[in-house]
């Protein structure tokens, strides 16, 4: 007698089950040759998972991470070491703060770290190219950022002692390969004289050479440092500017103190141009008797030009956070900066607009007689 059976790999019955019932051929594989529908979903669900981690924790995203950074006490000490310091000169007592703010960039972030800023409300994203040039690399950045910080002390020491009436006296920046100052002049070298135009500001030297040509030969006078005063000729060239018709030197004026004592500042790992303001104001605060804030704890922020101007600044909000969280009660804000800084500021920080050292100057000592000060 035989029997006969219909079962394949494909499909088969089951007693109590009427036909046609069909169980699905992956799940009848009951001696293990292979995964079941159900395993092969967990597999790649896993995968799936795998990877979307390792994209989020390994994966840079193209933008920085910005953030409330460090403040600093322009009046006090970093790891020991005044963060202003002048030596050859009288000084006097300060109290209360002078507080300089930054904000803190982080590059090469992760997708879960930026989805983690982003969430904290307490950072905010950016492109990472309005910070980054194409092609530049994170030491290119930084140099920059060290030489404008590097110009904002030397501007902050210009204006604050012009504004004691110290002198000033004008070097040359830079000199411009293949221009006629070119291995003639080296930059630092001071400008006496330009064109029979005695040089006593940056101005003095664009009013030498107006009304020059292209072809004209000229006398300057220079001194390298410790050497004795030089006359040269020279011959001026196009201007590469077309829209100026004067004779072109190829040097860059710039100004700086003239006097016999000096004015160190010594601030590591911060770059950048706007902490010139409160460089600024402490030196006037140490080198003038009488307390310029008197006790009270004041922060703020403000490019500062050798004429005493406070130009805004970048990252003005995260700021005015960074102020408030180090304990100061007053934050002087570039006037340009003043919606953005009014948009952000933390309850208990008073905003005082300031648009050059004089009035910076001015409101600060209103608020020490209680008087009304300019505000945001």
């Amino acid at each position: 007698m035989s029997e006969s059976r219909d079962e394949t790999t494909a499909q088969k019955t089951r007693p109590g089950v009427p036909d046609p019932y069909v169980w699905p051929a992956a799940e009848a594989d009951e001696a293990g040759h292979g995964l079941t529908r159900r395993g092969w979903t967990l597999v790649l669900s896993s995968v799936l998972v795998l990877v979307f981690v390792v994209c989020g924790l390994f994966v840079r995203v193209p933008y920085v991470a910005l953030g409330p950074g460090p403040t600093y006490d322009t009046l006090g000490q970093v790891d020991g070491v005044p963060v202003i310091e002048i030596k050859g000169r009288q000084t006097f007592p300060t109290s209360g703060e002078l507080r300089m703010t930054t904000v803190s960039l982080t590059d090469e972030v992760s997708l879960f770290e930026s989805l983690g800023y982003w969430v904290s409300g307490r950072y905010a994203l950016a492109p990472r190219e309005e910070y980054f040039k194409p092609g530049e690399s994170d030491e290119e950045v930084k140099q920059q950022n060290v030489r404008q910080f590097q110009d904002s002390q030397s501007n902050a020491e210009v204006a604050a002692l012009r504004k004691l009436g110290e002198p000033v006296k004008v070097l040359a920046k830079e000199v411009v390969a293949g221009s006629p100052a070119d291995h003639v002049l080296a930059a630092g070298d001071r400008l006496l004289k330009v064109n029979n135009t005695d040089i006593t500001s940056e101005e003095k030297v664009r009013e030498a050479l107006a009304g020059t040509r292209p072809g004209e030969t000229i006398q300057i006078t220079f001194q390298h440092e410790g050497q004795p005063a030089r006359t040269e000729s020279l011959t001026l060239a196009q201007n590469p500017d077309p829209a100026r018709t004067e004779g072109f030197i190829g040097l860059a004026p710039i100004e700086r103190a003239d006097v016999p004592y000096d004015v160190s500042i010594t601030l590591q790992e911060v770059g950048g141009p706007s902490a010139g303001l409160m460089f600024a104001l402490a030196i006037v605060d140490q080198l003038t008797d009488g307390e310029l804030v008197a006790g009270e704890h004041v922060a703020g922020t403000g490019e500062i030009t050798e004429r005493g101007e406070v130009n805004p600044i970048g990252g003005i909000s995260f700021k005015v956070v960074a102020a408030r969280e180090a304990g100061a009660t007053t934050f002087l804000v570039p006037a340009q900066n003043c919606a953005e800084a009014a948009a952000a500021a933390p309850e208990g920080l008073k905003l005082v607009k300031v648009s050059n050292l004089d009035g910076a100057l001015a409101a600060l000592e209103d608020l020490k007689a209680n008087r009304p000060a300019p505000s945001c």
